[in-house]
């Protein structure tokens, strides 16, 4: 079954684009589709992974419990091995439904010129007036115009949401490969 009806997919490295997603946008986006759902609103983000998770298998097992993927956007997004796992995870589950069906939501972080040309056929939301990662950016005026804009996109989510197709246990997920492991600098006896 569903567990989760959004999963946020960002690139994780990095100080920027990790700051604003947990300072702006997942509280932010939490409460809004809480606010516009007849329901508890369910949303995945990988920080909240307990201290001794596996993570890669929490990811794995969150993306296939997960109704949509929220993509932040930003260039090395797309240079990202996990990053790319869960976009095509979802691409895949969206041509095993309904062709056209969009299961990812794209946000725009930062450059879009740079995005590679599927990323450009997917209508995006453009956020990129408001990326402070900053936490005193919510005592800025225009924060009041992001939390506008982030009201829309849980609008347009609750929509999305009620045309996910029914949960399938053989959803297709992607992980990468663990990387090998390095070798030893000290001799052996």
């Amino acid at each position: 079954m569903y567990e989760y009806d959004v999963f946020i997919s960002y690139h994780r490295t990095g100080a920027l684009v990790p700051a604003w997603v947990r300072n702006h946008f997942h509280p932010r986006l939490a409460e809004l589709l809480d606010e516009n759902l007849p329901r508890e609103a369910k949303i995945f983000f990988d920080e909240e992974i307990t201290s001794g998770g596996k993570w890669p298998y929490e990811v794995r097992s969150a993306l296939q419990r997960a109704r949509i993927v929220v993509a932040v956007c930003s260039p090395k997004y797309f240079y990202d091995e996990w990053c790319l796992a869960e976009w095509y995870s979802m691409a895949k589950r969206e041509q095993l439904v309904v062709p056209g069906q969009g299961l990812i939501y794209p946000v725009i972080f930062c450059d879009s010129a740079n995005f590679p040309g599927y990323a450009h056929e997917r209508r995006m939301r453009d956020l990129k007036n408001w990326n402070q990662p900053y936490a005193h950016f919510q005592d800025a005026p225009a924060y009041l115009d992001f939390h506008r804009e982030m009201e829309r996109i849980a609008i347009e989510l609750t929509g999305l949401l009620d045309e996910v197709p029914p949960w399938q246990p053989d959803w297709p997920v992607e992980t990468p490969e663990p990387p090998a492991p390095g070798t030893s600098r000290l001799p052996r006896f």
